[in-house]
Formats: structure tokens, C-alpha cells, sequence
């Protein structure tokens, strides 16, 4: 339920970023940083997730908040229809569907790669340029770290998994072997 509703606030604020042609990487930096402070500051979680302060205080405070961090409109705007309705606790899950939305309207895929070891640049490249071949289109790659896959990578496309790990051919040996 929680995730349909994510979904509602993000297709309209997509909608309305795509109207007004800002810069979605600078947007979603900007409710980053919001989420971030939001998680930092205990005070500013207890105003705004309170059913205690009212909605015109809550509205006055991402005012402010707003306009010292030099926050467009429409982000602005949305942080306010968040708090009128409650639901702060859904800002990552918005902030992520924003970010999933946008790169289907971009027509990018997005790539989860974890590694043994950090992937060099010329690497990255490479690996890139192998997974936009097999989506047939552009990718968008975040890259994590694991040490426990002992070598090699996997790559997560959606719920498809390409494991090239060590530790996932040594499993896979292991099955074998067993049967």
C-alpha cells in the first residue's frame, strides 16, 4: 500500500519536473539532502511527524526550511503536500520513486553491480558498455562493494541476477558435486 501511494506522489511530482524542465539530478539531490536532514535532526522529525503541532506551524517550518536551503517550488511544494498529509514517513520511498520514473522516462536501465573489490574506471566502462548490449539500451550502474563474493560480480537488473562471483561458481560446483 505504502509503495502505491510513493508511487501516486512521485508520478505527479515527475510530471510537474518534467513540466517545468528542471534538472532531476539537481531535485533529487535536493530531497536527498532533505532526507538526510530530516534523519539527522530528531527535534525537526518530532515537529514534522508529530500529530501534535498543526499543519500551519508544520507548513511554516518547510517555509523556512525551504527557502534557506534555496529549495525550487516544486520541491518545496511537495515536502508541504507530504506534511499535509502525513506522510514523511514515505519520503524515501517517494525520493526512490522519483528516481526509478525518471529513468524509465529517460530510458535508462539501473544496474546494481557488487564487486569483490572496487571497480576500476576502465572497468566500469567496459562493464557498462557489455550491460547496455544486453538491455539494448542506455545503463545506470550504482556499484557496491561485498568482499565475502571472494572475486568477480554480480549484476542485478530488476529481479534478474547475472552472477559471475567467485564465491557463486564455487557454489555452483559445490551443486553439482552433490548431485
Amino acid at each position: 500500500m505504502s509503495l502505491a501511494v510513493a508511487n501516486r506522489y512521485a508520478r505527479a511530482f515527475v510530471d510537474v519536473l518534467v513540466a517545468q524542465r528542471l534538472d532531476a539530478a539537481a531535485v533529487l539531490g535536493q530531497l536527498l539532502g532533505f532526507e538526510e536532514m530530516l534523519r539527522e535532526s530528531a527535534p525537526l522529525r518530532n515537529v514534522l511527524f508529530s500529530p501534535a503541532v498543526s499543519p500551519a506551524r508544520k507548513r511554516s517550518l518547510l517555509g523556512k526550511l525551504s527557502a534557506g536551503a534555496g529549495l525550487p517550488a516544486p520541491v518545496r511544494n511537495l515536502l508541504l503536500v507530504i506534511s499535509d498529509h502525513r506522510r514523511f514517513g514515505l519520503l524515501t520511498l517517494i525520493r526512490q520513486a522519483v528516481e526509478r520514473q525518471m529513468d524509465e522516462r529517460m530510458g535508462l536501465v539501473r544496474v546494481r553491480i557488487t564487486s569483490a573489490r572496487a571497480v576500476a574506471a576502465g572497468q566500469r566502462a567496459g562493464l557498462e558498455a557489455a550491460l547496455a548490449r544486453l538491455t539494448s539500451g542506455r545503463v545506470r550502474c550504482d556499484y557496491e562493494v561485498d568482499e565475502s563474493l571472494l572475486g568477480g560480480a554480480v549484476a542485478q537488473i530488476g529481479s534478474t541476477i547475472y552472477d559471475g562471483s567467485l564465491r557463486g561458481r564455487l557454489e555452483a560446483l559445490g551443486e553439482k558435486l552433490i548431485r
